[in-house]
C-alpha cells in the first residue's frame, strides 16, 4: 500500500513542487495550507508522516506538533522552517518533532529524511518481537511499550531508539552509531539530539530517571542498554 503523507505548508509553489515530487516517488499526498486544518486532518485521518511548516496561518507548526503529541498521536513529524526563523532543532525535538529541515533544502536530502522514519515505522515480522526488562515489555511487532501493564506513549523516534537499545543489549553504543542507525542517514546532528531522546525515554521507563538502571551513560562514548 502506498504510504500517505500530510503536507501542511502555505507556500503554493513549494506545495506544488513537493507534492509532485512525492507523488512521483509513489507516496499519496494530501496538502493543506492552514495549521488548524492540518491538526484537524492529522487527528481524524491516518497518515504515515506529517510534513509541517513552522510558520502557518491559523495555528503555527510548533503548536500543531505540540497538540498532536498531547493528544497521543505518534505519527512521525518532519518540520520545515526558514533559516531566518528563530526555531532551533532542540526546540523542535522537545515539542515532539522527529526531524527538522531548514529551507531552502536539497530535494534529495529531504527525500532521505522522509524515507528514514517511514522505513523505521515498518514493523518486520522476523526475529524476536518481545523484550522485557524490569516492569517494561516492548512489543516490536505491535510497536507497543507497556510498563507495569500500562501502555506507555512513545514518539516514533523514541520507539526506534528504544528498539535499537533492546536489540543491542550490553553493547557500548557510540553517539555516532546511534545517530546513524536510528536517525537513518549520515548527518551532522548535535549529540544533544540524541541526549534529548534518551532523557525522554528515561523519564517514561526508568524507576528513577536521575539514576537509570537500564539506559546507562558511558562517559566519552555514548550509551549502553543493560535490560
Amino acid at each position: 500500500m502506498p504510504q500517505k503523507i500530510l503536507l501542511v505548508e502555505d507556500e503554493p509553489d513549494l506545495v506544488v513542487t513537493l507534492a509532485d515530487r512525492l507523488q512521483t516517488e509513489g507516496y499519496l499526498v494530501e496538502a493543506v495550507g492552514d495549521g488548524q486544518q492540518g491538526l484537524d486532518l492529522a487527528t481524524s485521518r491516518a497518515f504515515d508522516l506529517v510534513i509541517l511548516d513552522v510558520m502557518l496561518p491559523g495555528k503555527n507548526g510548533i503548536d500543531v506538533c505540540r497538540d498532536l503529541r498531547r493528544l497521543g498521536i505518534s505519527v512521525p513529524v518532519l518540520m520545515l522552517t526558514a533559516r531566518s526563523q528563530p526555531v532551533d532543532k532542540v526546540l523542535a525535538l522537545k515539542i515532539g518533532a522527529d526531524d527538522y529541515v531548514t529551507k531552502p533544502f536539497d530535494m534529495m536530502e529531504l527525500l532521505a529524511r522522509i524515507e528514514a522514519p517511514l522505513r523505521r515505522a515498518q514493523v518486520t515480522s522476523t526475529g524476536k518481537t518481545l523484550h522485557e526488562f524490569g516492569p517494561v515489555v516492548v512489543n516490536l511487532r505491535a510497536a507497543e511499550v507497556r510498563r507495569g501493564g500500562r501502555l506507555v506513549p512513545l514518539l516514533a523516534r523514541e520507539f526506534e531508539l528504544l528498539r535499537y537499545f533492546v536489540e543491542h543489549p550490553g553493547m557500548a553504543l557510540s553517539r555516532e552509531e546511534l545517530l546513524r542507525n536510528v536517525w537513518g542517514y549520515e548527518a551532522s546532528l548535535s549529540t544533544r539530539t540524541l541526549d534529548v531522546h534518551v532523557a525522554r525515554l528515561r523519564q517514561k521507563l526508568e524507576p528513577d530517571p536521575k539514576n537509570p538502571q537500564f539506559i546507562l551513560t558511558l562517559p566519552g562514548i555514548g550509551y549502553k542498554f543493560s535490560g
